[in-house]
């Protein structure tokens, strides 16, 4: 959750922790926490950076795994809390694009935060720093897809049908996002973006996935199978 000059992260995070508590929103909950903790759990991780930690709650779900953990964010508020839910957690300010970590992790997260970082190559190459030869890095995101459809997004044709619109796909732009008291820069990229970037680093991937919904009503498990949210990758740094 990365918070540059203007991109509304100071001002929405009092919302955010509202609107996550301590199990965090419908798509976490419902969609992407098991089969993020299917790729951390039982594999021997012992220590992990989470980059864009917010409040830290994927850092408190990976110490509950038994993986010693360190969370890195920008935003004051949100690492408060995080301190507030873990006081004895490692709670860092910073950003994935100028982090000075050691490259002693064997595991790396990036749990839905690479829409909100305007520098992705930086972010990612300090994220492969952070990783010792053979490590894991693990990334929640939103599919290119999803972040295509911003600002009409869902609409309704004339007849009441909802539709979802896809426009200028190819085209990297940032866009404000608003929900429930917040309104946040986010950034489209193409898939072909993130694959580039990382398949440069040398990483090689292990795991491409697009969860489906687990839970929910059935509104919200139809939306989510309709136009996807989003994917899981895992890349490993080479030894």
């Amino acid at each position: 959750m990365n918070e540059d000059v203007g991109d509304g992260w100071a001002t929405s995070a009092a919302a955010w922790i509202v609107e996550q508590g301590e199990d965090g929103d419908y798509g976490r909950r419902c969609v992407l926490d098991a089969p993020m903790r299917a790729r951390i759990e039982g594999r021997g991780f012992r220590h992990a950076l989470d980059v864009g930690c917010g409040e830290g709650r994927f850092c408190r779900i990976m110490q509950r795994a038994g993986i010693r953990t360190t969370g890195i964010d920008p935003t004051e508020a949100l690492l408060a809390r995080a301190r507030e839910l873990d006081p004895d957690g490692d709670y860092r300010l910073g950003r994935a694009e100028t982090m000075d970590v050691e490259a002693l992790h064997d595991l790396v997260v990036s749990y839905l935060s690479l829409i909100d970082m305007p520098d992705l190559g930086g972010a990612i190459a300090g994220m492969v720093r952070a990783l010792r030869p053979g490590g894991t890095l693990l990334i929640a995101n939103m599919t290119s897809f999803n972040t295509a459809g911003p600002p009409e997004g869902w609409t309704r044709d004339h007849d009441g049908t909802p539709r979802f619109i896809i426009d200028h796909y190819m085209d990297e732009r940032a866009t404000w996002v608003s929900w429930r008291d917040m309104r946040i820069l986010n950034w489209h990229r193409p898939l072909s973006t993130y694959m580039t970037l990382l398949l440069d680093h040398g990483l090689q991937l292990r795991l491409f996935s697009e969860p489906q919904p687990t839970g929910g009503t059935p509104e919200q498990i139809a939306r989510h199978r309709r136009v996807p949210y989003f994917h899981i990758m895992e890349w490993q740094k080479p030894d």
